[in-house]
This record gives structure tokens, C-alpha cells and sequence, in this order.
């Protein structure tokens, strides 16, 4: 299973990119689930320590749904719309939150493959700098980063939304990093 998990607050650019990306993982004959934040009740982590001593988080909200979801993939998308240059306040709390999973299974991430999407609303926004935000956790969690290798899509799918969801749908350079990354994506997942 594949999940996709879609950072932004809002229904618009971001989530209709990762939509985008599951739908051609599906036509692929890959099971995808989507878990969006929007709507839901993630508190930050208060780094409380209690995950240590009883391999559990001592907050119960929507996270704990995300976690059994986390251990049960095989690849990660974690898309994110660019505020302040960098990934969603929201995305950063799922982030700093499986500090619990790794606390019940240190290995309960690594191995899984991991592919990174941000949509910014200018050009060059931040998209890689969010994206490298991405990276960073699948490393230190023991997931492979993928990207769409060299020439265009070096880091992953980075788009453009001048936000605007009618303009990330025009944005033909953002679905070509987005399509090359899915494809090397696809090509390990099929190992």
C-alpha cells in the first residue's frame, strides 16, 4: 500500500497534486490511501518523553489512525504546500510526532520508500528547500528518498500553484517532476 499524506490545510493545489499522483499510482495496480490533514486533530509532539517508557504516544487524536497507516505502507508521499519557505506547520507535527513509532519499533519506517511533493505559490517559493525537509525525515527514519534524478527533476516534484488551484493545474513543468519522480518511484516499488 502506498499512502499519501497531504499537508496542507485547505483543499486545493496541494491535494489535488497528491490526488493526481495516487490516482496514476492506482492505474499502475498499486493500492494507494490517502490521509489529509485538513479536518483533523494533530497536536505538536511536547517531547514529554512518555513514547520512551511506554512505546506509545501520551496524546491520543488523529495521529494515532496515521501511525497504523505508517507501519503498514510500503511507500510514503508526503506532499506539502511552502509557507515560509519551508514544509506546512502541519506536516512538521506528523513529522516530530513518529518520534512515538520510532520509540515502539526503531525499525518500524526503515526500508519503506519515500517520495516528496511541494507546491508553492511562486516559482522558486521554497519548494526545495520543503522538499529536502522531506528527505531529511525519510533519511533519519530509514526510508529511501526518491527523486526524479537528474536534469528537471532533481529532488522531486516541485510545483508551481501562483496560488491558485486553476494554475497547478496548468503547470506543465511541475507534472513533469512530478511524472518522472512517480516513475522512478514505480520502478522500485516493482523491485
Amino acid at each position: 500500500m502506498i499512502l499519501g499524506i497531504c499537508g496542507s490545510p485547505r483543499k486545493a493545489a496541494t491535494n489535488h497534486v497528491l490526488s493526481y499522483a495516487l490516482e496514476k499510482l492506482e492505474n499502475n495496480g498499486f493500492e494507494t490511501k490517502s490521509f489529509l490533514l485538513r479536518a483533523k486533530k494533530i497536536a505538536p509532539c511536547i517531547h514529554c518523553d512518555y513514547c520512551l517508557k511506554h512505546k506509545e504516544c501520551v496524546q491520543k487524536d488523529d495521529m494515532t489512525n496515521l501511525y497504523a497507516l505508517l507501519k503498514e505502507a510500503e511507500g510514503i508521499i508526503m506532499a506539502t504546500p511552502v509557507y515560509n519557505g519551508g514544509i506546512s506547520g502541519q506536516l512538521k507535527c506528523i513529522m516530530d510526532r513518529c518520534r512515538a513509532l520510532g520509540a515502539e519499533d526503531i525499525n518500524s519506517l526503515r526500508g519503506k520508500i519515500g517520495l516528496a511533493i511541494a507546491v508553492g505559490g511562486d516559482r522558486s517559493g521554497g519548494q526545495e528547500p520543503a522538499i529536502q525537509q522531506i528527505h531529511s525525515y525519510y533519511i533519519l527514519n530509514g526510508i529511501v528518498p526518491i527523486s526524479g534524478g537528474s536534469f528537471g527533476a532533481n529532488l522531486g516534484a516541485s510545483f508551481w500553484s501562483k496560488d491558485k488551484l486553476e494554475e497547478v493545474k496548468k503547470d506543465e513543468y511541475g507534472f513533469k517532476t512530478l511524472n518522472k519522480t512517480l516513475k522512478y518511484f514505480t520502478n522500485y516499488l516493482e523491485k
